[in-house]
């Protein structure tokens, strides 16, 4: 039995693995003290083995000995059991959004990633959508109930709310707000994927693959089929399960 733990900027994610299955999984906010929600989950298996990653894995280390890996490695694995022709990875998350590329043997051959600007992250979307009165899980909907959209020119999280505020007072619907918001987040993830390079599918992970009419504005900027895992939340946590443990 191994646990695999990721410990994100706003979420943390466990999956319990099993007679190669996952068994359980679970997904719960950050808190101030995010590895005592991890150490919740952990006391449940007291003795399986642990494989931690994400931004908090270091901090959970010091509290309980277990193994650690990156990010970048966990989503590989991950990414790579789910999807086995995987070749290219687009995670987005909380706080940062990464496009990993794997050789034919699905080891990491480079990465991309930006974790200084909150544009096209999860926190982004979240901010417009609340700027926007919409509830997160609304704000995709919203933007899928038009094909019209305005050009949003500014993709620093800040200066973007500016602007979505001036369209509101504009008196410009709040769902083709909604649409150029989304339009403006898929031209800057696309743009990534398109630096770093791409096959012909591209598998999308991290809580903001959720969002449905993103991964359709992707899929349309892009031109390639867009593989989303069922829980693309977890698959940090998966490949952190995944990983062999080091005595």
């Amino acid at each position: 039995m191994k646990v695999g733990i990721d410990l994100g900027s706003r979420t943390v994610k466990a999956v319990l693995w099993h007679n190669d299955e996952i068994i359980s999984h679970q997904i719960t906010e950050s808190s101030f003290d995010p590895h005592r929600q991890a150490l919740a989950f952990l006391d449940q298996y007291p003795s399986a083995a642990v494989v931690a990653t994400g931004y908090g894995r270091h901090l959970l280390q010091q509290h309980r000995p277990l193994n650690v890996i990156t990010e970048i490695k966990a989503h590989a694995i991950g990414a790579r059991h789910l999807f086995a022709e995987c070749r290219t990875i687009l995670d987005v998350g909380g706080q940062d959004s990464k496009v990993i590329l794997l050789d034919e043997s699905g080891r990491v051959s480079s990465f991309q990633m930006n974790d200084k600007c909150a544009a096209g992250t999860g926190r982004f979307l979240e901010m417009m959508s609340v700027s926007l009165g919409y509830e997160l899980e609304e704000f995709g909907r919203a933007a899928a109930e038009t094909d019209e959209g305005t050009a949003i020119n500014s993709m620093c999280a800040v200066f973007a709310e500016s602007e979505v505020v001036s369209l509101k007072n504009r008196g410009v619907p709040p769902s083709v707000i909604a649409r150029s918001v989304h339009l403006a987040v898929a031209g800057r993830l696309a743009a990534m994927v398109s630096k770093s390079g791409y096959g012909d599918h591209l598998f999308f992970c991290g809580g903001v693959a959720n969002n449905q009419t993103l991964v359709k504005l992707l899929e349309i900027q892009l031109g390639v089929p867009v593989r989303v895992p069922p829980n693309p939340s977890i698959t940090g946590a998966l490949g952190a399960a995944l990983h062999p443990i080091r005595l």
